[in-house]
């Protein structure tokens, strides 16, 4: 047991490496070396670590007001909701600290129009392999192996289709059905995406039958697909919206987004001590001015290209498997269930990456890294792959 487990829940296998400082695309340790991020916190830092403007916008708003209390209105709150509607489909927002709570808020507001709409339906279609966060109900949402016994018994409701299977989504339609929820890519699954025509025949069959189509964008918003949120590329609008991860580019904030028509929640429907303050939505305005300066996304589709093309020389290279995913969220397969021991090499050599699953390598580099940190990735990955036979 090493000393920070004295201390710390030891709730992950994490490797022997104590960050103390991070700039831009690179994290370093208490020993002074530096690593090239391409996790950034789970596609949290879309900005990349202590980006100027969140940093600058943190320690104004920590002199001004931090927190006043949900009950009454801050005026960051005010401008980052009118800037996430006026940016989106949306007309309402509610704000909160992680994924999680955005998406239990979704699944919330889903039951409640339900209730109001629907003679109290409350179903929820989700996805085998789906991930919407680690509450009791967002784990009973999500897909993944496993979880239906880890914190037994589950929370009703949620019945499985899987991605990309129109029929099967139908076949789970019935009396007690209220909405469909999905990730566009399926992040924690290893970069599964839902086809454009698949997700135009979601928007079809909840329109027939009436229900509401919700989108958790946690990972996929605020630009780390491309666009400012991926439901811009599939041609539909979703009823309701989750984000999280990069809209607070590192600072603990998530948003739920509805359509006046799904906007049901009554006064003391929901809430939270923390949603909406002033400092965490200072450093989302922040980020999202950056989102939207002229040329910020153009650019980020361009390194992403250069990366997905990158790592298609790399696969041809060492005879390793497809590269999918969108703008800077990408995976590697790998052919093999040798993702872990590729993640410790890379590591050692001052690359971090993902391993989403044994036989592949998910990439999440910030939304503004350069051409050159792409290169200097690109060829530690490569060594990596070539020093993996070594520590397998």
């Amino acid at each position: 047991m090493t000393a920070a487990d004295n201390y710390l829940m030891p709730i992950a296998p994490r490797p022997d490496v104590v960050f103390v400082r991070g700039e831009g695309a690179w994290l370093y340790d208490s020993k002074g070396r530096r690593y090239l991020d391409w996790v950034q916190g789970w596609a949290v830092n879309c900005l990349g670590h202590a980006p100027a403007a969140v940093a600058q916008a943190l320690a104004i708003q920590a002199q001004t007001l931090i927190n006043p209390s949900p009950a009454f209105y801050n005026q960051q709150a005010l401008d980052l909701a009118e800037m996430l509607v006026r940016n989106s489909c949306f007309d309402h927002v509610f704000f909160a600290s992680s994924g999680a709570e955005a998406n239990e808020g979704a699944i919330k507001l889903a039951r409640r129009w339900g209730q109001l709409h629907r003679q109290g339906a409350h179903e929820i279609v989700t996805f085998v392999d789906g991930f919407h966060g680690r509450t009791l109900a967002t784990m009973s949402a999500s897909g993944k192996p496993g979880w239906d016994t880890l914190f037994a018994p589950q929370v009703p409701g949620f019945p499985k289709a899987m991605l990309n299977d129109i029929d099967s989504v139908a076949k789970l339609i019935g009396p007690a059905t209220v909405a469909v929820m999905l990730e566009p890519v399926q992040g924690e699954a290893g970069v599964r995406l839902a086809s454009p025509k698949f997700v135009r025949g979601l928007r079809r069959l909840c329109d027939d039958h009436g229900l509401l189509l919700v989108f958790d964008e946690v990972q996929t918003g605020c630009g780390r697909t491309g666009t400012l949120f991926a439901y811009e590329q599939l041609g539909v609008e979703p009823d309701i919206m989750t984000l999280g991860k990069g809209i607070g580019g590192g600072v603990p904030l998530s948003a739920l987004l509805a359509k006046r028509a799904a906007s049901c929640f009554a006064h003391g429907d929901q809430g939270g001590t923390y949603c909406g303050n002033p400092l965490v939505c200072a450093a989302g305005l922040a980020v999202m001015r950056t989102l939207t300066e002229e040329g910020f996304l153009d650019q980020c589709r361009t390194n992403a290209a250069t990366l997905a093309a990158a790592l298609r020389d790399v696969s041809a290279e060492f005879g390793l498997g497809e590269v999918r995913g969108m703008g800077m969220l990408l995976a590697l397969e790998l052919g093999a269930d040798t993702a872990a021991a590729v993640v410790t090499e890379a590591r050692q050599r001052g690359l971090l990456l993902n391993a989403p699953r044994p036989h592949c390598l998910r990439f999440m580099p910030a939304l503004n890294t350069t051409a050159a940190e792409i290169r200097q990735g690109i060829a530690l990955l490569r060594q990596s792959l070539a020093g993996r036979d070594s520590v397998i």
